[in-house]
This record gives structure tokens, C-alpha cells and sequence, in this order.
């Protein structure tokens, strides 16, 4: 569903990614680890389609990324969760929601959608009507992800979503993120928490300096000496 064939990028002169090679398959959860700068929102960014890679391949669903508009991916049933939530803020969540819907393209009513984004999060039911820059931190990041998934995408992209969160409200968050994988949403965590995202995902890569450090299952990430000197 997903995959980088060893891309590299660069902000102006400036190497970002260096032949970075990874993919994710239906059904999968796969998590993305590394410290700062080590180049995970760029990997954001490029398989986005807002970084061209100067060198690679992206493929999205099985078409190449640098043939597909970035506003196209929701219409090829990717929902993306970026970094700091971006939501509208001075539109109501009702309004930030019909946003998500409309670039999924969902053949799904949106009323019948936001009824089921209602029982996923009920906190957010409760602030349909409310400009969306008024809510706390927790419940913009739960906004955010019901936006992503308001158009039934077959794949979601989360950029660092867990960051700003206070520990309580991450695993309230993995709780769902987990709950939308078991009912087959594939997924790929970009994370810095790598304990909480190892705990969920089936397999993981961890990125230094803009190369792929250590990949594998979960388990054995765990058990890697470079994760465990960086985060455990």
C-alpha cells in the first residue's frame, strides 16, 4: 500500500533522506522511530508528495507519487494525521470534519460518517458546533485523527501525533489507533515515543541521520542495542 524505493532528499543543499527504503502492506501497522532531526517528517513530507525526492520512488496505493497531486491522496483512500494537528481552527470541528470528508471523496454520506466518528470519539461529539483553535490540545489531536478517518481511507499516515500529549491522553490515543487497525485500517506511525509504537506495531524501522539504522519486527526492534540506547 505503501512504499519508498531507496529516496533520497535534500533541503537546498542540504542531504535530508539518503536512500530510504521502506514499505507497508495491507493490514499492516508499521511504525517509523527516530531522535530529532533524524529525517521523519521529511519521510512526512516526501510520500506526501510536498518533498520531491531527488532521487527513489514513492508509490501510494500502487501509483507513483510523483504523478499524483498531493490533494489527490484522500480520493486514492489515504487519510494523513501531520504534525501540530493543522487543523482550521477558527472553523467548528463540524466544519474541519466535512473538510476531511470532502477531499476523501467518500461515497458514504458525511452525516452517516460523523456518526460513526461520534461513537469512536465521544469526546468530540460534544464540540461539533465549537471553533476548533478553542479545544484543548488532547482533544485537537482526537480531531485531527477523525478527520483522517472521516473518509474511510484504506491507509493512514500519522505524523508524531502523540507530541504535546500528556501520558494518559497517548494511550487513550494509541487505545484507538489500535482499535481502527483491528477493524483493518493499515497504518504508518511516525513516532518518537518508541516504546508506545513498538507495543502497537507489527513491524518497525528506525531512522538516523536521514538512513534506515535497524528494521524489523516489533519484538526484536525492541531487543535492538541502538533503539534501547536511544529510548529504553
Amino acid at each position: 500500500m505503501l512504499e519508498l524505493d531507496r529516496v533520497s532528499t535534500r533541503y537546498g543543499a542540504v542531504p535530508m533522506l539518503r536512500e530510504v527504503s521502506l514499505r507497508v502492506a495491507k493490514g499492516e501497522l508499521v511504525c517509523l522511530l527516530g531522535p530529532n532531526g533524524a529525517g521523519k517528517s521529511t519521510t512526512f513530507a516526501t510520500l506526501c508528495g510536498l518533498i520531491a525526492p531527488e532521487a527513489g520512488r514513492v508509490r501510494v496505493m500502487g501509483q507513483d507519487l510523483a504523478r499524483t497531486p498531493t490533494e489527490r491522496l484522500g480520493a486514492l483512500g489515504v487519510g494523513v494525521v501531520p504534525e501540530g494537528r493543522r487543523l482550521f481552527p477558527s472553523l467548528t470541528v463540524r466544519q474541519n470534519l466535512r473538510l476531511g470528508h470532502e477531499a476523501a471523496a467518500c461515497a458514504v454520506a458525511f452525516e452517516t460518517r460523523l456518526e460513526a466518528m461520534g461513537a469512536l470519539f465521544p469526546r468530540i461529539r460534544e464540540r461539533l458546533g465549537q471553533p476548533a483553535g478553542t479545544l484543548s490540545g488532547g482533544e485537537q489531536a482526537m480531531v485531527a485523527l477523525a478527520r483522517a478517518l472521516i473518509g474511510e481511507p484504506a491507509l493512514v499516515v500519522m505524523d508524531e501525533p502523540s507530541l504535546g500529549l500528556s501520558p494518559k491522553l497517548i494511550d487513550e490515543y494509541f487505545a484507538i489507533v489500535a482499535e481502527i487497525h483491528a477493524r483493518g485500517t493499515t497504518v504508518l506511525l511516525i513516532e518518537q515515543n518508541a516504546e508506545a509504537a513498538l507495543a502497537l506495531a507489527d513491524r518497525g524501522y528506525l531512522l538516523i541521520r536521514g538512513r534506515i539504522a535497524a528494521e524489523g519486527p516489533s519484538a526484536d526492534l525492541l531487543r535492538d542495542d541502538t533503539v534501547r540506547q536511544l529510548y529504553l
